[in-house]
């Protein structure tokens, strides 16, 4: 048992050992900015998120009616549309269209104007993962279970968490493009369920629905061929390679998992618009204001929402 214990003792060290030389990694420049000193505040708030949502969450709104909660998410909606406007804006400014070439770019690390902004949208774009946690909570709230997806989960949780050590380490150069492409799609999908918590009367202004998806394609397809042009290169002095394969490897999972949904959201009919599906006969399908429910679940950027939630034990409510 002596030995055990001074085995165990050993691996102890060794974990605290490495685990202070990854954190002497992080970037100086970004070491002031909040909860950037250490990883275990923002592992906190992730596991703090996953409790809430998948347990604590659920317990205390069993025997609650939903909350309505329109006007807040109104509110959360466009202030996110209005920063993610901001954070695109940053990222071009402090490099995408002053000084990158879209193909070979590193980190500056200096300290000069240009880096240091850069540094301050790679934190900003992190910190916004944290303020999106509130996605998920307003679901739970709202009692719209079935949204909460394993993608949903995955994309809100463990994304942040490894966009921390991306951030943390590597503020700006090629690896930033994914980051800067996510949020110019961000500006679309909050504008999109801003109009949706508006309620029945901007349901016209929601025709493009269908092309929601069809842009999150894009994004992955954009991302991923970004990425893949590293390895075409003869010499590339981006510090942080591994940053390129992760991008790579979640551009093209992504990719797949949303191509899966449109296949069975609009090739196989069952999000048609109704005029659009009288030879679509599907049991489990539900209307809302003229759109469709499968189940009461669509994805859009690890994220499934509801049509203004107006479904009832599969009847349909009119708004």
């Amino acid at each position: 048992t002596a030995s055990m214990l001074q085995h165990i003792q050993e691996f102890g060290s060794n974990v605290i050992k490495t685990f202070d030389e990854l954190v002497a990694g992080i970037d100086p420049r970004i070491k002031d900015y909040p909860l950037m000193q250490s990883p275990v505040p923002m592992t906190g708030i992730l596991l703090c998120y996953l409790f809430f949502i998948m347990y604590l969450g659920p317990r205390i709104m069993a025997k609650r009616s939903p909350f309505q909660l329109k006007e807040a998410m109104i509110i959360y909606n466009f202030l996110l549309v209005a920063l993610s406007i901001f954070i695109v804006y940053e990222f071009l400014m402090s490099g995408w269209v002053t000084t990158y070439t879209w193909r070979c770019d590193a980190i500056d690390t200096s300290n000069s104007p240009q880096a240091l902004r850069m540094v301050r949208v790679a934190w900003l774009f992190w910190f916004s993962k944290i303020i999106e946690l509130m996605d998920t909570i307003f679901f739970v709230l709202r009692k719209k279970h079935s949204q909460i997806t394993f993608l949903h989960i995955f994309h809100h949780s463990f994304m942040p968490w490894t966009w921390w050590w991306g951030v943390g380490y590597a503020p700006g150069g090629m690896g930033s493009f994914h980051a800067m492409v996510n949020c110019s799609v961000h500006v679309i999908m909050y504008f999109y369920y801003g109009l949706s918590a508006a309620g029945p009367r901007f349901q016209k202004y929601l025709w493009w629905k269908k092309y929601m998806t069809a842009i999150q394609l894009i994004q992955f397809v954009l991302v991923s061929l970004h990425a893949t042009q590293y390895y075409f290169m003869e010499s590339c002095n981006y510090q942080f390679p591994i940053i390129i394969h992760l991008v790579w490897i979640y551009g093209t999972l992504f990719f797949i998992l949303f191509s899966n949904f449109w296949v069975q959201a609009y090739v196989k009919g069952k999000r048609l618009p109704k005029q659009d599906i009288k030879s679509h006969q599907n049991g489990s399908a539900v209307y809302t204001n003229g759109k469709h429910l499968e189940n009461g679940k669509v994805h859009e950027n690890g994220k499934s929402y509801y049509e203004n939630g107006h479904t009832l034990n599969g009847k349909m409510k009119k708004a």
